[in-house]
């Protein structure tokens, strides 16, 4: 069975929240999903051993939270190259950290960005139907890419 990581910067919640959603949608295409807080993980060889890698951080003032920088730091020790990779992130007004996350995943790191590319969803709308829904067909859609 496929295995992802997700792995995640959260100060408020929100995107914490978001990746429990994305994971929810990893099992149900039927693959293990592990998900982990960024302050967690201590050590590169925590990041060794999976199929897949989802990294999600929020927006704060146009940037990637700053222990999320951090952290691909400790991913570059590893090689992840040829893995398949996503982003996402929550935002209040204005995304970017998942394109730029996932920007380093694909040109630093040589992974296989995912189709969807990276996913970025208003704090507003985590709460709906909507926000759910489209946080576990992300999650879904990436682990049905894996059991291929």
């Amino acid at each position: 069975m496929p295995k992802v990581l997700i792995a995640y910067a959260s100060m408020s919640g929100h995107t914490e929240q978001m990746a429990r959603y994305i994971a929810e949608g990893v099992r149900i295409s039927g693959c293990e999903a592990v998900v982990k807080n960024i302050s967690k993980i201590k050590d590169a060889a925590e990041l060794e051993g999976f199929d897949g890698y989802i990294f999600g951080s929020p927006t704060y003032y146009r940037d990637m939270a700053g222990n999320m920088k951090t952290f691909l730091f400790l991913g570059k020790k590893v090689n992840l190259e040829g893995k398949l990779a996503g982003a996402f992130g929550t935002n209040t007004h204005d995304g970017g950290a998942p394109a730029m996350v996932l920007e380093t995943m694909e040109y630093i790191f040589k992974m296989e960005p995912f189709s969807l590319g990276c996913f970025d969803l208003k704090e507003a709308a985590l709460d709906t139907r909507e926000g759910l829904r489209s946080c576990q067909d992300y999650g879904r859609v990436f682990g049905e890419k894996l059991g291929k």
